[in-house]
């Protein structure tokens, strides 16, 4: 089986598709948070590659023309934003400070939680990006000397567990405005979680398609900083 991995540029994207199809099809059948079609696909892809005893560069030789989509998709996210311009400008300081307190909740959590643990400083700045969108994120940790691979995987977790968590915690905590929501989800859980966020209403979808870009933004320059705090 690593032949045809190693032979055929398109094994990877068929096993990534297959794998996200498959995921798909078993959220729809059990309607459960933790059924979700990313982390399933993750799980599904892990175990083929395992099983068939096949190199992460050998699939990623195939699977990485999936990732060419993601700047595209990522923009995207504007059209939303567009068709609630009007509320945007209404709550526009609400809205700026919302995202800076989370960029900085999360850049701050990630701090205290490395202190606690020991961890060095290539660890800890690896995790720094954990809430912005993967093609920011992997930009930021190349730039902090962290663990690129690393981050990708943590950016992908919290992202599939925003998704998962985000209207529970709405629910939870009582959180009743769209345009907060949409806030919330966006600067912690960047484009998986703006999905979440897009089933939950247009405006909350429009708010958190806003968070993925100042957030990203925000969270370049803060990260520098944070950086810093732990030599």
């Amino acid at each position: 089986m690593s032949e045809i991995f190693s032979n055929s540029v398109y094994a990877g994207v068929t096993v990534s598709l297959i794998a996200y199809l498959a995921g798909g099809y078993l959220k729809k059948k059990f309607k459960k948070p933790v059924f979700h079609p990313l982390l399933l696909s993750i799980v599904f892809t892990i175990v083929v590659l395992k099983f068939c005893n096949v190199e992460y560069e050998t699939y990623n030789e195939g699977a990485k023309y999936l990732s060419w989509f993601l700047t595209p998709a990522t923009v995207c996210l504007a059209i939303p934003l567009y068709q609630q311009w009007e509320r945007l400008k209404q709550n526009f300081l609400a809205v700026f400070l919302g995202i800076t307190s989370g960029v900085l909740t999360s850049l701050g959590t990630i701090w205290v939680l490395s202190k606690l643990m020991g961890l060095n400083h290539k660890e800890y700045v690896t995790l720094l990006p954990k809430s912005i969108t993967t093609a920011i994120g992997m930009g930021v940790s190349e730039e902090l000397g962290g663990y690129v691979t690393i981050t990708v995987a943590v950016i992908v977790i919290t992202g599939v567990l925003g998704n998962m968590l985000a209207e529970g915690i709405c629910k939870v905590f009582r959180i009743t405005e769209p345009v907060a929501k949409g806030l919330a989800i966006g600067s912690a859980a960047h484009a998986i979680g703006t999905t979440k966020a897009m089933e939950m209403g247009e405006v909350e979808g429009a708010m958190s398609s806003l968070s993925i870009a100042v957030a990203g933004i925000l969270t370049v320059i803060f990260a520098s900083l944070f950086s810093g705090f732990l030599i």
